[in-house]
């Protein structure tokens, strides 16, 4: 199990690819194996999207090479096509179609009819939950379920390969959980690339992540070991509201603290109580200062809590860099 786990299922190596005089791409290397789901992030013209259109055959890189499922992109991109189910941003749905029917029409179009094609869709249909909708029009579903409609045209051919690019936007926060459980369901027996913009999502979600930025990859590390390496530790204040409380002026004084950064209030449900995030530059400790800021500022001290890195601090510090050099 262990070795089928190692197995890579896409492989870059020294991917680049040029526009005219643009260099969209530089030498990106890296290797997704079975099993995995990868959050690939990037901000906007950072090569992330080059790079999708590449593994998924649309374009030829300038340079380097990349392998899908064992095939070449270029020389074998049949192959290497039939071994991807791809989710687009802007899912190219037939809306005026019902479910069932789009799903026999993107049966068709891979080569399946009769009982084969019945046994496909009637599997996509099992691992997406559309079994209520298949009689509806597409038109009429939410956008939940038409991301789950999206997810079963790219399944219908069982490829071992998934790419995901934004599955999670425009979801309200309901149909984006349905959505990130099934993302996790279907990574049990297959290869996830999620390409996203949701920092939040890729860190609950993805075992391994990539960014690049400047048409470079400049991280390639699990979201836990980009935090604890890259990311900047906080710390969590709570305190009663009371009348006598000053929350802007407690505040201030904590942003006055030697070994804070930055200071975010935080709403909480309860309306007793309220909360303050705490960054420093530095990581240092600031409990002894705030638990004295509290006391001289005669407020009630509920929490004092300190938290890992966020993968938010890391992308920024990491795409931050790589504008610098490009820009030097």
């Amino acid at each position: 199990m262990d070795g089928l786990m190692t197995e890579a299922m896409i492989r870059a190596d020294s991917l680049s690819k040029r526009y005219g005089a643009v260099e969209a791409l530089k030498e990106a290397s890296f290797v997704v194996n079975r099993g995995e789901i990868v959050g690939f992030l990037g901000p906007n013209g950072a090569g992330k999207t080059t790079t999708m259109k590449i593994l998924t055959g649309y374009i030829s890189p300038t340079s380097g090479r990349a392998e899908v499922a064992g095939h070449d992109v270029e020389t074998d991109s049949v192959e290497a096509r039939r071994a991807i189910g791809y989710l687009p941003e802007h899912t190219p749905l037939y809306t005026e179609m019902l479910v069932s029917e789009y799903l026999e029409y993107v049966a068709e179009m891979r080569g399946y009819k009769g009982a084969e094609a019945k046994k496909r869709i009637k599997k996509v249909v099992e691992e997406t939950d559309l079994g209520a909708k298949l009689g509806a029009e597409i038109r009429a579903l939410s956008k939940g379920y038409r991301q789950r409609v999206g997810l079963a045209q790219a399944l219908v051919h069982e490829p071992p390969i998934l790419i995901l690019d934004e599955p999670l936007s425009g979801l309200d926060p309901n149909q984006a959980a349905g959505v990130r459980d099934l993302i996790r369901a279907l990574g049990r027996e297959r290869t996830v690339i999620l390409s996203t913009h949701n920092l939040a999502e890729v860190q609950v979600t993805c075992q391994r992540v990539l960014i690049i930025a400047g048409g470079r990859l400049v991280a390639d590390d699990t979201p836990e070991g980009l935090t604890a390496s890259r990311g900047r530790p906080r710390l969590l204040v709570t305190m009663k509201r009371e009348p006598s409380f000053d929350a802007s002026a407690f505040e201030a004084r904590l942003r006055a603290l030697s070994a804070v950064e930055n200071v975010r209030a935080i709403g909480l449900d309860d309306p007793g109580e309220i909360a303050f995030e705490l960054t420093s530059a530095s990581g240092a400790d600031a409990r002894a200062e705030v638990f004295h800021a509290a006391v001289e500022s005669r407020g009630v001290l509920l929490g004092l809590e300190r938290r890992g890195g966020d993968l938010e601090d890391v992308f920024r510090s990491l795409t931050t860099e790589a504008s610098k050099e490009r820009a030097s």
